[in-house]
């Protein structure tokens, strides 16, 4: 839940007519705005590999994340209260929050307190490649220091390990999986 102090600086900030919007216009909305929020990096991603070619907008896209993601899981623990330091469990919460949790299919298996295996199962930017023919989109490079990244904020001590992610090898069911570890 939202604590009163954050639920009335977001009611000064917002836009009043999302006052008005039901609860089903509201979850809407969010899913726009997170379809928008991936239109705007995929549009972005076209064009520097389009003026640099696919190595450089890979590097680019990476350092982008390597900003964006620390930033992300900062605001999803401000908003959702979660604790510094708070170890798989608390990652565990914030990837349900991610900008793209609303749009994309994920799974969170926790195997113990100390694990934690996430999978995207259906990856929209990699499902509309393969509706139009195209093979996957190399993220891994990109995947690597994305999920580091949000992971150290949560908790320092996790470790992030790539289970596969493309341009890997992987299973229908899944295109990617991240392990996360607690190390003391």
């Amino acid at each position: 839940m939202l604590n009163q102090e954050i639920l009335t600086d977001l009611i000064i900030k917002m836009n009043k007519e999302l006052l008005k919007l039901s609860k089903e216009e509201l979850i809407d909305y969010i899913e726009d705005l997170s379809k928008n929020w991936l239109m705007i990096d995929g549009t972005w991603f076209l064009a520097a590999e389009k003026e640099f070619g696919m190595e450089t907008a890979i590097h680019l896209d990476a350092e982008s994340w390597k900003q964006f993601s620390p930033r992300e899981a900062k605001r999803i623990m401000k908003r959702f209260d979660i604790p510094e330091n708070g170890g798989i469990s608390a990652l565990k919460k914030a990837l349900k929050f991610r900008v793209y949790a609303n749009i994309n299919e994920q799974e969170i298996i926790q195997e113990s307190e100390d694990h934690l295996i996430f999978r995207m199962n259906d990856c929209r930017v990699q499902s509309a490649r393969n509706r139009k023919g195209l093979s996957d989109f190399p993220c891994k490079k990109v995947g690597i220091i994305e999920y580091s990244e949000f992971a150290k904020v949560i908790d320092p001590r996790i470790s992030t390990k790539c289970i596969c992610c493309p341009p890997d090898n992987h299973p229908e069911e899944f295109y990617c999986a991240w392990e996360f570890t607690m190390e003391e």
